[in-house]
């Protein structure tokens, strides 16, 4: 692998703007599982907060890499362009990937040796994800992928890892995350729709097409917001956790700047997937500090 890169320009390529995605489910399922009153493992929480930084540094550098192997990226489309402008070759991506890969691999076998046997499953499935995530996406169905691994493994994963059993209630935390989480890839994917076609690839937004997508992406950064509500009007979440919609006018920013693909193309919404995952963070982290401020202050 060549070495003449620095520590920056390797972290870049993993695209770390885009880690919320996968750390916050952890973070926000840590804290809500504090306020239920569960002894929380804080040891392996952080463990598995780590581990899938590096499962999905792995899955973003092997999407890159296939991405431009099979023609998707090119001179002319949006998003990374680490391999299309040659910062990289396409052999030192794919070993990278593999080398993040094998980190996360051992780091989730030291934590299954800590708490038992069915976590192997959990890892399977983001192995999985990771690994067949790009012909997978090619076929319309990187959102489905996308909320399992960055919505419903993670919660249910570090449920088991924190309190030593799945805590299926986590399902609501689970599924507001999952949705903006979506949002990210939905976003991605309608920008890209024309050289996408070009590329022969099929994705959701390309069987909706822009117009749809457009809704559908408003939808799914909208919706948590209700979704939240409903839990503190069922009991299921804190009053606390109110505080999530203060996330609310960066999501209405989101739509606004959605709203402007009819009139002003795609170059509209070019950093509408990076603004997603900033919403992700804000909603992922109000939350998360409703729990503890209902713990402490119930």
């Amino acid at each position: 692998m060549k070495t003449g890169h620095t520590f920056k320009e390797w972290l870049f390529a993993a695209r770390p703007w885009s880690f919320p995605a996968s750390a916050m489910p952890v973070l926000v399922t840590l804290a809500y599982l504090f306020w239920l009153g569960e002894d929380v493992n804080w040891t392996n929480g952080i463990w598995a907060l780590i581990n899938i930084i590096f499962f999905h540094a792995a899955g973003n550098t092997w999407s890159d890499y296939a991405d431009f192997k099979s023609g998707v990226d090119a001179e002319d489309t949006f998003g990374a362009r680490t391999l299309v402008n040659g910062d990289f070759m396409s052999k030192e991506m794919k070993n990278y990937s593999l080398i993040l890969l094998t980190i996360a691999v051992l780091g989730g076998i030291g934590l299954m040796i800590r708490t038992g046997w069915p976590l192997l499953w959990f890892g399977l499935g983001g192995l999985f994800c990771t690994l067949f995530y790009p012909p997978l996406k090619f076929r319309a169905w990187g959102d489905v992928v996308i909320a399992v691994a960055y919505a419903w493994l993670p919660s249910w994963g570090t449920s088991y890892v924190a309190i030593g059993r799945v805590e299926m209630s986590v399902l609501w935390l689970a599924l507001p995350i999952g949705m903006i989480t979506v949002a990210i890839l939905h976003a991605n994917n309608t920008r890209d729709v024309r050289t996408d076609a070009r590329a022969q690839i099929t994705t959701l937004a390309m069987k909706l097409g822009q117009n749809v997508s457009r809704v559908l992406y408003n939808f799914w950064v909208l919706a948590p917001f209700a979704i939240i509500i409903l839990c503190v009007a069922l009991g299921v979440f804190p009053v606390w956790s109110l505080l999530a919609c203060l996330a609310l006018p960066a999501a209405v920013g989101n739509v606004k700047c959605s709203q402007r693909l009819q009139a002003e193309g795609v170059s509209a919404i070019a950093g509408l997937d990076e603004m997603s995952a900033k919403l992700q963070l804000l909603f992922s982290l109000l939350l998360s500090v409703s729990f503890f401020l209902a713990h402490f202050l119930a």
